[in-house]
């Protein structure tokens, strides 16, 4: 491999298209959205505003606001063929190939046959998507038949209600807003590329979603908070992490949840879904799971330079809320459905087929030998 491919393996720095949607590491804290901080974002909206924001183009008025509510809520129902399906799912199936397989199959059903239909369909997803989870996980682990069609306002809050069985404690329903909007959209990232990549064929969007989730999946990409969960909770104390964390270091482990391929120097989320860990903390009396994520933070920054991402303390923030590890990322999907469906939309907007070269590396032009002479 030469200087100048190693320098752009992974396609890092390489510009491959044109977004309105987002900014990463140029303006305000690190992260805009349509050109709005994405901490005025956490702060001043709930995550229907963002959702409407990235789909159709601008923050809505007070009764666009409660028009969208409205028909998201009355778009939650899973139709009976896909509730079979996912009654077919064993226990031990990840959820994220649930998810994957619950977009395809509802694409059987609900067929995009025209591209003049994508709104109407990523509205359609964005609200099936937490039923679709939290219907097979509880079946499969409960053997509930959740009603899909909760009475809950927000979609947070209907995938609270669902999983939990009852009306979401407001404190988590206010934290479900601020993390689906924190993980709504971030640029050219690989589920997203990914999503774009298949747009430019022309396919259709219940295509494109599925192939997003699939890059998504991934432990590099969104599977970091369930990496960094199942680390920090096997440690009693801050002291017993500190010790733990600079024995991965020595031993040369990847610790997830720490440094990312754009930000330089913090997330700008970090700080945000930080700081509403710690209420969580407050609120049921821990005083062990968010010291001992405080210490990771501090020893990888003292050891490594290395700072949290976005991910590391959503790990126990959803542990607080009372959510399964395993349904950490379906909650990342839920959220950047949004990024990529606005992605989808831009790159049929302006396509071109993306097909990048490669740096062949193989062997010289040489003959073929027959086989008996080989």
């Amino acid at each position: 491999m030469t200087q100048n491919s190693q320098a752009t393996a992974g396609l890092r720095g390489q510009v491959a298209g044109q977004t309105a949607l987002s900014t990463v590491g140029q303006a305000g804290t690190g992260l805009t959205y349509r050109g709005y901080d994405i901490s005025e974002l956490a702060e001043k909206c709930q995550f229907e505003e963002i959702a409407h924001l990235l789909l159709k183009g601008e923050l809505p008025t007070r009764d666009e606001l409660a028009a969208y509510r409205e028909r998201l809520s009355g778009l939650r129902h899973l139709p009976e063929p896909l509730r079979a399906v996912l009654e077919q799912i064993p226990e031990n199936a990840h959820p994220m190939d649930v998810l994957r397989t619950g977009v395809s199959m509802l694409g059987n059903l609900e067929t995009e046959t025209d591209f003049s239909q994508q709104q109407d369909l990523a509205d359609r997803i964005l609200a099936a998507l937490p039923a679709i989870v939290c219907y097979w996980y509880r079946y499969s682990h409960d053997g509930v038949r959740v009603d899909t069609d909760s009475d809950a306002d927000s979609i947070g809050g209907h995938f609270l209600q669902m999983l939990h069985g009852g009306e979401p404690n407001p404190l988590h329903e206010q934290v479900m807003h601020v993390s689906l909007i924190l993980y709504a959209e971030h640029e050219f990232n690989a589920s997203t590329f990914t999503a774009r990549v298949c747009a430019s064929t022309l396919s259709d969007f219940h295509s494109c979603i599925t192939g997003a989730i699939g890059s998504l999946r991934g432990p590099l990409h969104g599977g970091a908070n369930e990496a960094a969960m199942a680390m920090i909770e096997q440690w009693s104390s801050p002291d017993e992490a500190e010790r733990e964390i600079l024995g991965m270091l020595e031993r040369k482990e990847k610790i997830m949840g720490f440094g990312h391929a754009v930000y330089r120097e913090s997330d700008p989320r970090n700080a945000i879904i930080r700081e509403w860990s710690r209420k969580l903390a407050e609120e049921i009396g821990d005083d062990v799971l968010f010291p001992v994520s405080e210490r990771c933070e501090q020893v990888m920054w003292r050891e490594k330079k290395l700072f949290c991402n976005a991910d590391f303390f959503h790990a126990s923030a959803y542990r607080f809320m009372g959510i399964p590890t395993k349904l950490f990322t379906p909650i990342f999907v839920i959220s950047r459905l949004t990024g990529w469906a606005a992605h989808v939309f831009e790159q049929r907007a302006d396509n071109r087929i993306i097909r990048p070269s490669a740096e062949y590396v193989g062997h010289d032009l040489r003959p073929v030998v027959p086989i008996d002479q080989r």
